[in-house]
């Protein structure tokens, strides 16, 4: 199982000088399983080079893509409008998301709606199946897709992809307990052979005044890996207004407290 990052950032996109290590495109991320199935988790502004590169690829046609999408806070979503495959009927979309089909596409015709964009949702050529996330699990292409609800405003899934005993977890936009750990999640992610998990502040940002904003630290992130024992825990969201350096020590820092701790990068290509 193949697992590429397109984007690692959260909140807003942030391209600079500073944050080329890490990259400046929001949430998105493909996993390609043993079968050649496309599958991406979210649409953020990474889905913009995925989606070129799909195109550029020329595999078979039809080619079938499955969007899973967490939740639909824009920095989720904002790259949807902006995927190339939905612009051929080459293609064939289906999207999970946590809401009802209809609420989907709804929510999505309105990144495409009025004075947002020059054309609407109703105009896209690839054909567009919506789906609800079904809250028991489902399989795709020998691969066993497992969910649940994160602590997050407006709700959020986590999702577990497994295949022939490798699996990855997202759990991108969470908030830690008050205290301790998230048990639920932790029993979730367990015995991952990797676990991407919310980053978004240090502890010191998030006790100043981020509480209750739905996002976690890398040091909740270590505490939740320790339950967990991910074979790798990867630090993803990563705030917008963190540079590569500072990023560089947060990592170091989780390093120190489970060592098998790494931060995603854009462009960063793991094989589970």
């Amino acid at each position: 199982m193949e697992v590429q990052f397109w984007g690692v950032r959260g909140t807003f996109p942030s391209p600079g000088r500073d944050k080329v290590k890490y990259g400046g495109h929001t949430p998105c991320a493909s996993i390609r399983p043993r079968s050649g199935e496309i599958v991406i988790v979210d649409a953020g502004t990474g889905i913009k080079d995925l989606g070129d590169r799909i195109v550029s690829a020329g595999d078979k046609i039809p080619v079938r893509i499955t969007l899973f999408l967490t939740h639909f806070h824009l920095d989720h979503v904002i790259g949807f409008p902006f995927f190339a495959p939905l612009f051929s009927p080459d293609y064939e979309l289906t999207i999970y998301a946590p809401d009802d089909p209809a609420e989907t596409e709804r929510y999505l015709g309105g990144l495409l709606a009025g004075r947002y964009f020059p054309i609407e949702i109703d105009d896209l050529k690839a054909r567009r199946i919506f789906r609800k996330t079904p809250p028991e699990g489902l399989d795709l292409g020998g691969m066993r897709i497992s969910n649940r609800p994160l602590r997050h405003p407006q709700g959020s899934l986590g999702y577990r992809f497994e295949e022939e005993g490798k699996s990855v977890v997202f759990a991108t936009d969470t908030e830690h307990p008050a205290s301790g750990i998230d048990e639920g999640l932790a029993a979730f992610a367990s015995g991952a052979s990797l676990l991407v998990y919310d980053a978004t502040y240090t502890p010191e940002e998030y006790g100043a005044g981020k509480r209750g904003w739905g996002h976690s630290t890398w040091l909740a992130g270590t505490g939740l890996a320790g339950a967990a024992d991910p074979g790798k825990l990867l630090l993803s969201h990563l705030n917008p207004d963190h540079p590569d350096d500072f990023v560089d020590g947060l990592e170091a820092s989780a390093r120190a407290l489970f060592p098998r701790t790494s931060v995603a990068r854009q462009g960063m290509n793991l094989i589970a």
